[in-house]
């Protein structure tokens, strides 16, 4: 049923993937499917990059790369086909454009406590809902 599964996560937050993780793989597992995990790793903008040294986003994203990859060989088994994806921009833009990408069929995600604002979902996890062109199951803790 669901070849491609997203999972989107933010590798700073442990509760942005403890309860999806399981979600994901049992989704994968259920149709032999491909575990595709994506997080958006900081970016430093414009209006402060002359702080920063010119090289700052790229490693940046380097270091994201490498801390994905290690959690991917920490938290999903072995005999899941995954794929580790870091992107750099607006959250839920990166992972509606990496759905797209990998041609998911499901995007699995965590929601974390609403606030006032963003009562019903994360304000994220509302944005993708809204646009993506595919399932997302979003997982409340």
């Amino acid at each position: 049923m669901f070849k491609n599964v997203l999972l989107a996560i933010d590798l700073t937050e442990p509760t942005s993937w403890a309860r999806s993780l399981p979600v994901a793989l049992e989704l994968c597992k259920a149709s032999s499917g491909r575990l595709h995990v994506v997080t958006v790793a900081a970016e430093v903008n414009m209006q402060v990059a002359s702080f920063f040294p010119e090289d700052a986003n790229e490693r940046l994203l380097a270091h994201a790369k490498s801390e994905l990859s290690a959690w991917a060989g920490k938290h999903v088994p072995a005999g899941v086909a995954v794929d580790a994806i870091v992107r750099q921009g607006s959250i839920h833009r990166e992972i509606i454009a990496t759905a797209e990408k990998v041609g998911a069929d499901v995007i699995v995600m965590a929601s974390h406590k609403p606030a006032i604002r963003d009562y019903v979902l994360g304000a994220n996890a509302a944005h993708v809902v809204r646009h993506a062109a595919c399932s997302v199951m979003v997982v409340r803790g």
